[in-house]
């Protein structure tokens, strides 16, 4: 029995025709599932983290220097308030009269409203001093014992709270003058950091993409971007050198097996009829048309490769190519025109692409196999298990297949095809099950048709 065919590997061409060259996987597959952009990007981060930095900078300079300011008023006040109050301790204890000076005319004997703790440190016989802050108004006071009476002074403490007042409004303003300048500097360098790493990142993705000729430029400097600019672009050539090598190595191979391929099918068409001659024929078919579309892929991985182009019509291409593919009558598909359309484009890469498609969905899709045409897109659509996860997030990759075994190239050709022509080829499982591949050709719509129905 012939070994089972990999369900990527759809590389039969029934009409016999050969196509051309590619463009980047994404433009010809099935749209990649990209993360959600963050909506907080590096430069709003960037110039948060430097505006909360100065803001709380400023906070913290504008608490020590409050902080500093009152403790150094109140110590001035203190020391003159209690030097006064020496001197009227001195005058009531020599009995000066109390007109002779100015600390005796504002000295108070024995007060009735001396702030409790003030009272309660004179009367353990220390001079001391208080701030209170009890009334409306701050007093600072300092008393005394002096013999069985207390000596008192009290002194307005207004104008300094005013002046801290007033140096916390201009702490204020310049913090946040201060924080506002800090945060536009902040913004501005993560802008420019930004742009830079916004370059990095979309180079990256042209390249994850397929577009191996893509490259950052440099901007001089030696800081961390410069290098990583440094870095995308070394990863870029080294990537493409190394593509290129093995396309090389992979079409030098097909060329040089063509000759001994072809001489093994002729040999296998000499050999008396019967099952094992039957099973050698079938393997060195299979031989030859596996490396054929070797050769294809090298073909279309060049940039030699135009489209011909001429003006047809959708409908008729469709029904060519699936008339093509099932003309042996082992299988059968159902073609729906539901709105046809001119197109100008190469017929014979879009009847390659769709020969493809439907030849890939009987052999590894379920009946029944249905191919729509509707304005300038085809749908192939089968019911079999669908396209496995990798193929819809990558898209078709060169002999890789679902199953993780042979050499799949089918799909590959049908996208490197579609590139040429400036289409799009996208992958999908719809809801109901199955699989769903749509040929994308309205930018090559030149007019419309007649609805009709296959």
């Amino acid at each position: 029995m012939p070994e089972p065919i990999p369900w990527d590997d759809c590389r039969a061409d029934p009409l016999g025709r050969l196509p051309s060259r590619p463009e980047p996987i994404p433009e010809t597959t099935a749209e990649p599932t990209a993360e959600e952009p963050d909506p907080m990007g590096l430069r709003t981060k960037i110039g948060v983290v430097i505006t909360a930095t100065a803001a709380l900078v400023a906070v913290i300079m504008g608490l020590v220097v409050h902080h500093r300011t009152a403790v150094n008023q109140l110590e001035t006040a203190r020391e003159t308030l209690d030097a006064r109050l020496g001197t009227a301790v001195e005058d009531h204890a020599t009995g000066v009269d109390r007109h002779r000076t100015p600390d005796r005319r504002r000295a108070l004997l024995n007060p009735e409203r001396l702030p409790a703790p003030l009272r309660e440190a004179v009367e353990r016989g220390k001079r001391a001093t208080y701030l209170d802050r009890s009334g409306g108004r701050p007093v600072l006071w300092a008393a005394s014992r002096v013999g069985d009476d207390i000596v008192a002074l009290r002194h307005p403490y207004e104008r300094q709270t005013r002046n801290l007042r007033d140096l916390d409004e201009v702490l204020w303003l310049a913090g946040g003058l201060g924080t506002a300048f800090a945060g536009v500097v902040g913004v501005t360098l993560a802008t420019v950091a930004g742009r830079r790493l916004n370059a990095s990142a979309r180079i990256a993705e042209r390249i994850a993409r397929g577009d191996h000729s893509a490259r950052l430029r440099p901007r001089g400097g030696k800081d961390e971007i410069a290098r990583l600019t440094i870095a995308v672009n070394t990863m870029a050539d080294a990537l493409s050198a190394r593509l290129q090598a093995e396309r090389e190595v992979t079409a030098n191979i097909a060329h040089e097996l063509r000759t001994p391929v072809a001489g093994l099918v002729a040999a296998a068409g000499l050999l008396p009829p019967g099952r094992p001659a039957e099973m050698v024929r079938e393997r060195a078919e299979r031989v030859r048309g596996l490396m054929e579309d070797v050769l294809e892929v090298a073909r279309l991985d060049g940039s030699a490769e135009r489209a011909d182009t001429d003006v047809r019509a959708l409908g008729e291409l469709t029904r060519r190519a699936v008339g093509a593919v099932v003309m042996d009558g082992r299988e059968t598909a159902e073609v729906r025109i539901e709105r046809d359309c001119v197109v100008e484009t190469d017929a014979r890469r879009v009847e390659r692409i769709l020969a493809n498609l439907v030849t890939n969905a009987f052999r590894h899709g379920g009946a029944p196999v249905v191919v729509e045409v509707d304005g300038g897109l085809v749908r192939v659509r089968d019911k079999g298990p669908g396209f496995p996860p990798e193929l819809l997030a990558r898209g078709p990759q060169r002999f890789r297949t679902g199953s993780g075994s042979g050499l799949g190239l089918g799909l590959t050709i049908a996208a490197g095809q579609a590139r040429v022509l400036g289409a799009r080829l996208a992958f999908a499982n719809p809801e109901g099950g199955g699989a769903e591949a749509t040929l994308d050709l309205r930018a090559s719509v030149a007019g419309q048709g007649a609805t009709g129905q296959g």
